[in-house]
């Protein structure tokens, strides 16, 4: 006896365009081998490559590897869209998902800075790897309380701001720009210096949906103990 073949299910689409093309992709793989895990492997592989080629710092190299950081960008979005129209979801590959998203991004801005070499901030001179490793660190940073805070507050509770079909996220896709242009240096000085500001500020709201989750907890506790108090008496 065969089993019958998996269903896609209905979920609504996208809101972005690389999702939407992922989707599309990923369907006729619905009712095969391949798992969300196998594809958040693959845009790991093809991440740290991209991070690798960035590292050698040659104009060739660094250019190879902002491709490869776009596409793996690109694949990340196939995982979720699997796990979502064949009904694959799972906690640990969520959080496989995760700790590969924040893997190549420090990775990522790390090769950057080896790549450029030693950088001169006015009169001080940092090692290489100093200033990417300070920018990936706050970007781990940022991924681990993003799911902290969607663990306490749900999925809507990450949103990210969406502007005609593309996410904040989708910045990344910009990076053969920096490549091209050869600014790799001033990109990774400005990350060095925004990422840990925006960590400061998922840190803020964190502390935010944290207090604000409690307090119903809080007032469901004095409640039982009321309810309690008054059952004894």
């Amino acid at each position: 006896m065969t089993s019958r073949p998996q269903t896609p299910i209905n979920v609504p689409p996208p809101r972005t365009w690389d999702a939407r093309l992922a989707r599309r992709l990923v369907t006729p793989l619905v009712n095969t081998r391949v798992t969300p895990n196998h594809l958040t492997t693959l845009r790991l592989l093809i991440g740290l490559a991209g991070a690798l080629c960035l590292a050698h710092g040659e104009f060739a190299w660094a250019n190879a590897g902002a491709l490869l950081i776009v596409l793996s960008n690109f694949v990340d979005h196939t995982d979720g869209e699997l796990a979502r129209i064949g009904g694959k979801s799972s906690r640990i590959g969520h959080f496989y998902d995760l700790a590969c998203d924040a893997l190549v991004t420090v990775m990522l801005f790390v090769g950057m800075d080896v790549g450029v070499g030693a950088t001169q901030i006015g009169v001080l001179k940092v090692a290489p790897g100093v200033l990417g490793a300070a920018a990936g660190v706050a970007i781990a940073l940022i991924f681990f309380l993003r799911m902290r805070i969607e663990e306490i507050a749900g999925k809507a509770g990450t949103k990210q701001a969406s502007v005609g079909g593309f996410e904040t996220e989708d910045v990344l896709y910009l990076l053969p720009i920096v490549t091209l242009t050869n600014v790799v240096m001033p990109f990774v000085v400005v990350a060095s210096i925004g990422a840990p500001l925006f960590a400061v500020w998922v840190v803020v709201d964190y502390w935010r949906v944290a207090r604000r989750a409690a307090r119903p907890a809080a007032v469901a506790a004095g409640a039982s103990e009321t309810s309690q108090t008054w059952v004894r008496k």
